[in-house]
C-alpha cells in the first residue's frame, strides 16, 4: 500500500523549505511500499517554545544538534535529560551481527529494521537504519527522536536510544516480539492461527489509548498522521503501542481549528477532508483509526487490489447505502452517527470469516457502530478519541467465551441467514495465538 502526496495544497513557501534540506532534495516525490513519505519543514513537531539550538551549544559530538539546527527545528535544552541514550554506530553494528541477514525483521519508509542485542544495556532491541536513498531522511529521523523522547505512555513503542554519527542515522526501540498488526491481519503465516475477538477488541482499545495520549496529554498536542496497521506493533499478550512518528505534527492550539499543511499519509487511511482541503485536525486521526477498526472486524485491507472495484476501497463498500441506529452505545458516541447498516442480519456479511462466528453479536454491533462513526465523512461528526476509548475499554472487557456464549448470540443464531454462522460455532474456535 503506497504512501500519497494527495492532490492537496503546497504552498511556495513550504516547498522552499523543503528544498533547504539537502540531504533530502532527490527524494520528494519518492514512494515506497509501507507507504511512508517526506514531510515538510513546516510539518515537524516543535518541541517548545524556546528559540532554535545556538550555534555556539552545537558540538562536533552532537550530531543531533547539528541535525536541529541545520534543519531549523526547535529543541529545549531543558529536555536533554529526557533525550533517549546516544550508540556508537559500532555499538548497533555489533548488536546485529553487522546488519546479517538472520537478524532482519522487515522494511519501510525509513530503512530497513533489524533485530538485535545491545550489551551495553543487556537488552533486545530493534534497530532501524536510515535508508539515505529512501523516501525519508534525517527530517523523519529528528522528528522521530524529538517526539519520542518526550512521550511516556504503554501503547506508544519506546525509543531507547539513536546513533547520528557522520551520515549514519539508526533509530533503537524496545524489541516488540509479535510483530505488527499487518503481520497477524493481512500477512498471516499458515503456521500462525487467526486472531480471536477477544484479542482484536484488546488490540483496538490500546491502539485508541495511545493515540488518546497524543491528543489529550502530550503538551504541546500531536497529530500522528500515520495511523494504520503496519504501525501498530504487538507485544507480549497481543499488548499494542503506536510507533514510527516521523510524520507526526503538533496540532492546532488555542482558537485554531486545524494545521494547514501538505497532504501525507497512507492510501485508504488518510481522511478525505484532510486529503481535500490540507487541513489537518485530531479528527483526521480518528478517521484513520476507524479503518483500522473496520479492518480488525473484517480481516479486509483498507485498500485491497485483488478485489473488484466496488470493493476496492473498505470504507467505501461498507458505507454505501448502508444504515445502523446506535441505541446501545454511550451517548456521547451516539449522537450524530451516521448510520451503516438497516438490518442486523447483514452483520454476519461482513465479519471476518476467520472468526468462524466466534464472536459476541451484540459486540460486534457495537464495533462496528463505533467505526461507522469514525469514518464519517464531516469531521465535526467523528467522536473524540477520549469517546472512542471509553467505548472500546467496555468492549474489550466483556470477554467472549465460546463455551457459554452471551444469549444474544444463542438467539442469532436463528435468524436468517446467519445459519451458516451457527454452523461455524459448532467448530473448534480460531483463538489467537499467544507467543
Amino acid at each position: 500500500m503506497g504512501c500519497f502526496r494527495c492532490s492537496g495544497k503546497s504552498s511556495r513557501k513550504l516547498d522552499e523549505e523543503i528544498n533547504t534540506n539537502n540531504n533530502n532534495n532527490n527524494n520528494n516525490n519518492s514512494f515506497n511500499k509501507h507507504g511512508d513519505q517526506k514531510q515538510p519543514t513546516s510539518d515537524t513537531p516543535r518541541v517548545s517554545s524556546q528559540g532554535s539550538v545556538k550555534k555556539e551549544e552545537v558540538t562536533k559530538h552532537d550530531q543531533l544538534s547539528i541535525d536541529v539546527k541545520n534543519l531549523n527545528l526547535k529543541d529545549d535544552g531543558d529536555n536533554s535529560d529526557k533525550r533517549a541514550q546516544t550508540f556508537t554506530f559500532g555499538e548497533l553494528a555489533a548488536a546485529t551481527g553487522n546488519f546479517k541477514s538472520d537478524c532482519f525483521l522487515g522494511e519501510g519508509g525509513f530503512g530497513k529494521v533489524y533485530k538485535g542485542y545491545l550489551e551495553k544495556i543487556n537488552q533486545v532491541v530493534a534497530i532501524k537504519q536510515l535508508d539515505r536513498n529512501g523516501v525519508q531522511g534525517i527530517r523523519e529521523f529528528v522528528v522521530e527522536v524529538l517526539t519520542l523522547s518526550l512521550a511516556d505512555h504503554p501503547n506508544l513503542v519506546k525509543l531507547i536510544g539513536f546513533c547520528a554519527e557522520g551520515d549514519q542515522r539508526l533509530l533503537v526501540y524496545e524489541y516488540m516480539p509479535l510483530g505488527s498488526l499487518e503481520n497477524h491481519l493481512h500477512d498471516r503465516r499458515p503456521d500462525k492461527k487467526p486472531l480471536d475477538w477477544n484479542t482484536r477488541m484488546k488490540i483496538a482499545a490500546g491502539a485508541a489509548r495511545g493515540l488518546e495520549y497524543l491528543h489529550d496529554h502530550m503538551k504541546p498536542p500531536v497529530i500522528y498522521r500515520d495511523l494504520k496497521c503496519s504501525n501498530i506493533l504487538l507485544g507480549e499478550g497481543y499488548h499494542a503501542k503506536l510507533s514510527d512518528f516521523g510524520l507526526a505534527k503538533v496540532g492546532p492550539i488555542g482558537d485554531k481549528t486545524h494545521v494547514s499543511t501538505r497532504v501525507m499519509g497512507t492510501y485508504g487511511y488518510c481522511a478525505p477532508d484532510y486529503a481535500m482541503t490540507g487541513q489537518l485536525t485530531f479528527k483526521s486521526d480518528i478517521y484513520s483509526f476507524g479503518v483500522v477498526l473496520l479492518e480488525l472486524i473484517t480481516g479486509r485491507k483498507a485498500i485491497d487490489q485483488t478485489k473488484d472495484r466496488k470493493e476496492l476501497n473498505l470504507v467505501a463498500w461498507k458505507l454505501t447505502d448502508q444504515n445502523v441506529d446506535s441505541a446501545h452505545l454511550p451517548v456521547s458516541l451516539s449522537n450524530g452517527a451516521r448510520p451503516m447498516f438497516k438490518d442486523r442480519k447483514n452483520f454476519s456479511k461482513m465479519v471476518d470469516p476467520l472468526l468462524q462466528g466466534q464472536y459476541p453479536v451484540r459486540g460486534l454491533y457495537q464495533a462496528i457502530a463505533i467505526a461507522a462513526m469514525c469514518v464519517q465523512e464531516q469531521p465535526n461528526m467523528r467522536p473524540a478519541i477520549s469517546d472512542v476509548v471509553m467505548a472500546l475499554n467496555y468492549l474489550a472487557s466483556q470477554k467472549y467465551d465460546r463455551q457459554n456464549p452471551p444469549r444474544s448470540s444463542q438467539k442469532s443464531t436463528s435468524r436468517p441467514g446467519e445459519n451458516k454462522d451457527a454452523e461455524h460455532r459448532k467448530s473448534p474456535s480460531s483463538g489467537s495465538d499467544k507467543e
